[in-house]
């Protein structure tokens, strides 16, 4: 089997499966475990080992999301895992507990690669910006179909507060907001990316992407917007590329 391999790290649950790079699909099911508690690097790897022997003919590059900041490997954020993770050469650690090529990669980021690989942003130019809306706000940005990476835009302060506290799914199940309250949100939250970026697509990923048909249309933006179309399938299938690129073997 020469599908790369790709593995979503997430708070609650760590999934992973080959990848037919050639559709943009799993090569296989996915198999999915229960992320460890603590999640720290050594309890985290044991279970990608579970994963990556359960297809014991997938000998190929890993790739792997991590739902915080990678730079050169090393992980400098920690959401939704354990702190010990701050500092820490993932891909030093995973290359050396899978026995082969391992490269990690942000979570959002990876979901954004694989939109513009396969997805709603495919074959289009100039800045694509991938926003996951979910617990918090991730984003990912593709300039010509490459990424510049670790763009954490949830992050941006709009009217003295971080984006994400107040524009987030998570906001709108905790606060109880209609669609149209949620919306109202968001339009602010993505006219300020229009004014600092002026991007050419906007590309709204998450599990809320689903339900596109009840707020997508209520978002009063200049600029084109359409829904993410790869949902919960984009992390494994974008650390997958990632592997494949990383080991020099794209064509």
């Amino acid at each position: 089997m020469q599908h790369p391999f790709g593995i979503d790290f997430g708070g609650t649950g760590i999934k992973g499966a080959p990848v037919d790079l050639a559709h943009g699909d799993f090569a296989l099911d996915r198999v999915r475990i229960d992320t460890p508690k603590p999640a720290d690097p050594q309890a985290v790897a044991k279970v990608f080992q579970q994963i990556v022997d359960s297809f014991p003919a997938a000998t190929t590059p890993v790739g792997v999301t991590v739902p915080g900041i990678v730079r050169r490997g090393v992980v400098l954020s920690a959401a939704n895992i354990d702190k010990s993770w701050i500092g820490e050469d993932a891909d030093a650690i995973f290359t050396q507990a899978l026995g082969r090529e391992v490269h990690v990669v942000n979570d959002a980021d990876a979901a954004g690669l694989a939109e513009a690989e396969y997805g709603a942003a495919k074959g289009r130019q100039g800045l694509v910006m991938v926003i996951t809306l979910g617990t918090g706000i991730g984003s990912a940005m593709i300039f010509d179909g490459q990424l510049v990476p670790n763009s954490e835009m949830g992050h941006l302060e709009i009217d003295g507060e971080v984006a994400e506290v107040r524009a987030a799914t998570s906001a709108r199940e905790r606060e109880g907001l209609s669609w149209e309250e949620w919306s109202e949100r968001l339009t602010t939250y993505f006219r300020h990316l229009e004014r600092l970026f002026t991007p050419d697509l906007f590309v709204v990923g998450g599990g809320v992407s689903k339900s596109w048909d009840k707020f997508g249309h209520l978002i009063k933006v200049e600029t084109e917007m359409v829904p993410a179309t790869l949902q919960n399938r984009a992390g494994i299938v974008g650390a997958a590329l990632v592997a494949h690129r990383k080991a020099g073997t794209d064509d």
